[in-house]
């Protein structure tokens, strides 16, 4: 076994399991139900926020039973750090947004910041109705400039990752979710 292998299979066996893959699993297939109600007939737009929110969006989409349109973007205030920073906006949808019913998938709104730039650019880009959907919302306890529409589970204030959610650009194929331990 390499180093890398070591070092990462040490921080998952460390790391405490917060939501289960069966739990996960149920939470998109309760959240795809809610949007259906709210959605179906809609022809909306689906846009996956790369690259957290790609777990979700493929598991959320095939139970999703009306017609939709896929596409992504792609804006990130983390990259490979821990921490929010400054906005990086890499690529914008291909698909016109004008006059569309739009819902954008994510990974995580944890201060809500990029979700609500999201937002804002897609409605200044003229789509007609804006939708969030979260694989998961942080229960950080600070004021969000933006509350999701549809959120499939919450998790804790600390470092989470898997479905989605990377440590150091590894993890987001997990099918659970797992925080880390503290130092």
């Amino acid at each position: 076994m390499n180093a890398m292998q070591h070092y990462f299979d040490e921080r998952l066996a460390s790391a405490e399991l917060i939501h289960s893959a069966e739990t996960v699993a149920a939470a998109v297939t309760r959240v795809a139900g809610e949007i259906t109600e709210k959605l179906a007939g809609a022809d909306p737009l689906l846009l996956c926020v790369m690259s957290g929110g790609v777990p979700f969006a493929g598991h959320l989409m095939t139970q999703l039973q009306f017609p939709l349109e896929f596409d992504y973007l792609h804006v990130t205030r983390y990259g490979q750090k821990t921490e929010g920073g400054e906005l990086s906006w890499r690529a914008l949808p291909a698909t016109p947004v004008a006059g569309r019913t739009v819902l954008v998938l994510d990974d995580i709104l944890d201060e809500g910041t990029t979700l609500a730039a999201i937002v804002a650019r897609l409605q200044a880009m003229g789509a007609q109705a804006c939708y969030t959907a979260v694989a998961t919302e942080k229960l950080n306890g600070k004021k969000k400039p933006i509350r999701a529409d549809f959120v499939a589970l919450t998790v804790p204030d600390r470092f989470v990752f898997g479905f989605g959610m990377d440590v150091s650009g590894h993890f987001r194929n997990l099918p659970a979710i797992y925080a880390m331990k503290a130092d």
